[in-house]
């Protein structure tokens, strides 16, 4: 959607980088005296620095693409840049910061859409239906010879214990899973949630049938699962990661499945958005993936439009940022 300056009537605008926004955010920011300008998903930076400097925009809202220090920097009435979701690595915090502006996520909102689709990767994996499917289809009945895994008993690591980690731990409990976390940032949660289940790094590696990754992407976390971590997994285990690709070294990962170390990978999101059409690890064996759309479902996105767009008016009229949804200082350090 594009705009002409007549359209453009309110005291404040907002850049959105999508299409689209929930249709109760979008009132709630023209109710506020802001209008909503989009720019589509992806756009280039220099582009969408174009724009924010011709629109002279006092707001960002983010849900697809990269914003630079370009992009920041091309309106100087910028205020505030909120987060459509909860993962900030997209983001030059550290332009941001420079600047004094303020960068806020809506934690929580997409939580349980997360989790259902973590947990619909592990059980479509450890009950293998992807080859179950493919055989049946190619007129192999493999129904004398198959014995599938178990849910019950089966474990499941969580590396990253936020409210995603958190939903995710509950709702594998339900269905049987045996829970175990690792979260150095997390462990007051872990407390609350059940003591017992704290391990370090490689205790949960190699105790965890599905490993499944609900961490931020920080230069401590970038490539933290490779070779070493597929070597101390379970012979067949599986690896989730419906966070950040960058958390997986991707070749690493490929070769981990081709030499049949791992049971499987499901795999929501990748260093590079989107991925190539050629991408090497294609051609891996057991491989789940979905784009990026974990926490895209209807309650979700709207959860995070509202969040988002509230933060925004809360900001413009000289309100404080809420302290859990505010990018901190520790992790701009580590960005």
């Amino acid at each position: 959607m594009t705009m002409s300056e007549t359209e453009l009537r309110r005291a404040r605008r907002v850049l959105v980088t999508h299409e689209k926004l929930a249709p109760d955010a979008v009132r709630l920011l023209n109710d506020h005296d802001v209008d909503v300008i989009f720019s589509p998903p992806y756009t280039p930076s220099d582009e969408l620095a174009g724009k924010v400097a011709r629109w002279q925009v006092d707001a960002l809202i983010i849900r697809q693409g990269r914003i630079t220090e370009e992009v920041i920097a091309a309106s100087p009435k910028l205020r505030v840049i909120a987060k459509h979701g909860v993962g900030v690595d997209n983001v030059d915090l550290k332009a941001a910061a420079e600047r004094g502006i303020p960068v806020v996520r809506a934690t929580g909102s997409n939580a349980r859409a997360v989790a259902e689709m973590t947990l619909s990767l592990a059980v479509a994996l450890l009950k293998e239906l992807p080859h179950l499917d493919a055989s049946t289809k190619g007129g192999r009945w493999l129904k004398p010879t198959f014995v599938g895994r178990d849910i019950e008993g089966s474990v499941l690591g969580l590396v990253g214990f936020g409210s995603i980690g958190q939903e995710v731990a509950r709702m594998g409990r339900a269905l049987g899973f045996r829970i175990v976390a690792h979260d150095p940032h997390g462990q007051a949660a872990i407390r609350s949630f059940d003591a017992a289940i704290g391990r370090t790094l490689d205790e949960l590696l190699a105790e965890a049938d599905v490993v499944s990754l609900h961490c931020p992407l920080t230069n401590e976390t970038r490539g933290m699962i490779g070779r070493p971590q597929f070597e101390r997994m379970k012979p067949g285990a599986i690896l989730v990661n419906t966070a950040r690709g960058g958390l997986v070294d991707a070749a690493d990962l490929g070769a981990a499945l081709r030499e049949g170390r791992l049971g499987g990978a499901g795999l929501d999101s990748f260093a590079q958005e989107p991925p190539a059409p050629d991408d090497p690890l294609w051609r891996a064996p057991n491989l789940l993936v979905t784009p990026h759309v974990a926490g895209v479902t209807h309650g979700a996105t709207r959860t995070m439009a509202l969040m988002a767009a509230r933060q925004v008016v809360d900001i413009l009229d000289g309100g404080a940022p809420v302290p859990r949804n505010l990018v901190g200082a520790a992790e701009r350090a580590t960005a």
